[in-house]
Formats: C-alpha cells, sequence, structure tokens
C-alpha cells in the first residue's frame, strides 16, 4: 500500500510539473521543441483520417438501419459479446401482414391474389436487404471499426507517450540552459559567491554558519592584504555548503570545505548534460516509433479503399435484386384480369404525353401486358402486320429491358428504335422495330424523339 501511494504521489507530481510546462508553453514563456513539417503533415492526415472514419461509420450505421432504438441495442449486444438476435426487416414485416389479409379476405378473390403476390416480392426485397446488410456489416463497417478500436488507439497511445518525452526534453533543455548561465555568472563575478538557488531546488538552504557568514553585514570583511598574511597559502572565500531542509539541518552549526566554485559549477553543467542527452534519446526513439505508425496511415487508405469497392458492390447487388424483384411482380401483376383500371382507352391514343425529362428522371414501371388477343394470335398479328404509312416515330431507349416472351422486343440503352400504335393494343405499349426485329414494347422505356 505504501508503494502505491508513494507512486501515486510521483505520478501526480509528474502530472503537475508537466501541466505547468504546456501552459506556459502555450502563453510562450518556455521553449519548445518543434516538430519537422513531414511530422506534422502526417499528424493532420492522421486525424482527419479518424475523423471522417467517424463521421462515415455513424452515417453507414443509420442508413443499415435507420431506428436508433434498434442501434443501441445492437451496440449493447456488441459490448456484452452476445449475439445480436435475428431481427425481421421491414419488407417481411409488410409480407406477413398482406398475407395475413389476404388469407381473411379471400385468397381466390382478385384483391385476394394479388396480395398474396406482393407479400411473395416484399417479402424476397426483406430477403435482399437482410443480405444486403449483412454483407454491408462484414464487408465495411468491421473494418472501419477494427481502425477506430485499434489502430488508432495504438496511434494515440504513442502519441502521448511521445509529448512526455518532448515535455521531459524541454525541461532538460531549460535546466541547462540555467546551469550554464549560473556558470557565467559566477565567472564573471570571480570572487563573488554564486547563487544556488538558481538551479538548485527549493528545499536546499545554504548552512548555518554559511549563512551567518553571509549575512552577516555588522561588521566589515578583513582586507585581501590581511588575509594574505594570516593565511600564505592564497586568497579563499569563506566555506559554505548546500544541506537538505529538515529540522537537524537548521540546527546545524559549523562549515565544511566544498570543492572549488568552478568544479561545482563544471559538475552541474556535465549532469544537465547528460541528462539531456538521455532525453534526447528517448524522444528521437519515441518519434521513429510514432512516425512509421503515422505512415501506416496510407495503408489504412488502402484498405478501407478495398472495403469501399466491396460495400458499392454489395449495394448494387441489392439494388438489382429490388430491380428485378419489382420487375417480376408487374409482369405478374399485368396478367391479372381487372388488376389494372384504365380498360376504357382510346383505340388509338397519343404515344406518350411523359416529358423527356420526366421520363429520364423518374425509374420505368413496366405497364399491363394484357391485349386483345392471346400470346400466339398477337405473335401471328405482329410478324403479319406492317407499320401504318403515318404514325411512325423514332425513340431512344432509356432502360435496358428483357422480353418476357417472343411477342415482346428485348432493349437496350441508349440505342434507336422506331415505334407506332396499333389498333386495339394497350395504350402502355407500342410496337418497336429495329431492323429485322420487331415486337413490343413497354411505353415508359422509351423516350419518343419529335
Amino acid at each position: 500500500m505504501d508503494f502505491n501511494m508513494k507512486k501515486l504521489a510521483s505520478d501526480a507530481g509528474i502530472f503537475f510539473t508537466r501541466a505547468v510546462q504546456f501552459t506556459e508553453e502555450k502563453f510562450g514563456q518556455a521553449e519548445k521543441t518543434e516538430l519537422d513539417a513531414h511530422f506534422e503533415n502526417l499528424l493532420v492526415r492522421a486525424d482527419s483520417t479518424k475523423n471522417w472514419t467517424e463521421r462515415i461509420l455513424r452515417q453507414t450505421e443509420v442508413l443499415l438501419q435507420p431506428n436508433p432504438s434498434a442501434r443501441v441495442e445492437e451496440f449493447l449486444y456488441e459490448k456484452l459479446d452476445r449475439k445480436v438476435p435475428s431481427r425481421v426487416t421491414n419488407g417481411e414485416l409488410l409480407a406477413q401482414y398482406m398475407a395475413e389479409a389476404a388469407g381473411e379476405l379471400g385468397p381466390t378473390t382478385p384483391y385476394g391474389k394479388t396480395l398474396l403476390k406482393v407479400s411473395e416480392a416484399e417479402k424476397r426485397l426483406g430477403a435482399a436487404e437482410r443480405d444486403f446488410i449483412h454483407t454491408a456489416s462484414v464487408s465495411f463497417l468491421t473494418p472501419l471499426r477494427n481502425f477506430l478500436e485499434g489502430d488508432w488507439k495504438t496511434i494515440s497511445k504513442e502519441r502521448r507517450l511521445l509529448q512526455n518525452r518532448r515535455l521531459d526534453l524541454d525541461a532538460c533543455k531549460a535546466r541547462l540552459k540555467k546551469a550554464k548561465a549560473a556558470e557565467a555568472k559566477a565567472t564573471c563575478e570571480g570572487d563573488t559567491v554564486p547563487d544556488f538557488q538558481e538551479t538548485r531546488p527549493r528545499n536546499y538552504i545554504l548552512s548555518a554558519s554559511a549563512s551567518a557568514t553571509l549575512d552577516d553585514t555588522s561588521r566589515p570583511p578583513p582586507p585581501r592584504a590581511e588575509w594574505k598574511e594570516k593565511h600564505p597559502g592564497g586568497w579563499s572565500p569563506p566555506c559554505f555548503f548546500l544541506l537538505p531542509l529538515t529540522p537537524s539541518v537548521t540546527q546545524a552549526r559549523g562549515c565544511l570545505s566544498l570543492p572549488e566554485d568552478g568544479k561545482l559549477w563544471n559538475d552541474e553543467v556535465d549532469k544537465a548534460e547528460q541528462e539531456l542527452r538521455v532525453a534526447q534519446t528517448e524522444f528521437d526513439r519515441q518519434a521513429e516509433v510514432t512516425r512509421l505508425l503515422l505512415e501506416g496511415i496510407s495503408s489504412t487508405h488502402v484498405n478501407h479503399l478495398r472495403c469501399l469497392h466491396e460495400f458499392v458492390k454489395s449495394q448494387m447487388t441489392y439494388y438489382a435484386q429490388c430491380y428485378r424483384h419489382m420487375l417480376d411482380l408487374q409482369k405478374q401483376l399485368g396478367r391479372f384480369p381487372g388488376t389494372f383500371v384504365g380498360t376504357t382507352e382510346p383505340a388509338s391514343p397519343p404515344l406518350s404525353t411523359t416529358s423527356p425529362t420526366t421520363a429520364a428522371a423518374t425509374m420505368p414501371v413496366v405497364p399491363t401486358v394484357a391485349s386483345l388477343a392471346t400470346p400466339g394470335e398477337a405473335a401471328l398479328c405482329l410478324e403479319e402486320v406492317s407499320p401504318p404509312a403515318s404514325g411512325t416515330r423514332k425513340a431512344r431507349v432509356l432502360y435496358d429491358y428483357e422480353a418476357a416472351d417472343s411477342s415482346e422486343l428485348a432493349l437496350l440503352a441508349d440505342e434507336l428504335i422506331t415505334v407506332y400504335s396499333l389498333p386495339g393494343m394497350d395504350p402502355d405499349w407500342l410496337i418497336g422495330e429495329r431492323g429485322n426485329k420487331k415486337g413490343k414494347v413497354p411505353v415508359t422505356y422509351l423516350e419518343l424523339l419529335s
């Protein structure tokens, strides 16, 4: 217990001393060892990497899990080293409600059938969302967390050690500077007694006899010639010595002999220089260790770049799956009779009333494929029909489209085709021609040109 108390007191003293030194540096009252420009750039780069990694990590978590309560729950499970329980996604929950509604309202009715179809699509969307969240968490969020909780903590620890080594180095420089100044002062003053309080701690005082000799101004000192007659060996000032400030010292009497003043100051300077060399070595060693860690930020950027590519790939896969599921759903709904209202449209409606800007800014919605004839008859009619003499237009394809059957024409984005309408066709479809190929194409995938 005594050892721990001593260590605690020592640590507290060191902390207070460094706090005072750091404050003096901030106010410009003490010298500070500056780092080189390259090292400062590495520090700024590391801090920027850490700050932006934290922001990207938090916002990605919000993207993957918008519910704050769910994020807090996942955080607690992670800190407790427990497996996060499986949570139903919003799409899967919606699919469950739709399936229950179809069972209660009648699964054989058109509304019930549509609810079941949409329920299956929403269930697939929910499963795709679950896969995307898992993939993004493993390939993107986990590396970012590992950097913040592992590499960055190591860098911060070494930077704190470097800061302490720098403060120690500056303290040694200041101590050496004071020792040299006191030595120069003693040399210039010659016989004058040096001021030991400049380099010695405050808990040291002159001995009682020396203090009495130095402070006694009631009687003048003997002349130099008289002193030489009494002491043929040479002139020497009164002797004094330093003792710790303790009760026994305050009661001490007598005068002890010390070495000459020059030798005493030389010892002080040599000791300060030795301490400075040790502090400089420790500072250089710690600076090199910290520099290597900071230069490793480049490898961190490369790793995060690879993880970012993985995140984009998983997100692209997720949205592609969603698009494919919704495309299949629209085609299935289009085969249900009476699913959409709009059969009272005129036989030959306008080709399109949607502006090109609006059509290009919105995702395509596949229209119904119901027509007046069966697929086989439609295919036969398409082979035999010829384009009208007037009414054909050029159209640019906005999105890729995969033909569902032989009556439809597959499309590629940005290609130009010829389109026209036939009497009795569904208003959401047109006949498209590209070379010798002909088939039905959805209007929402086209930008009609004047």
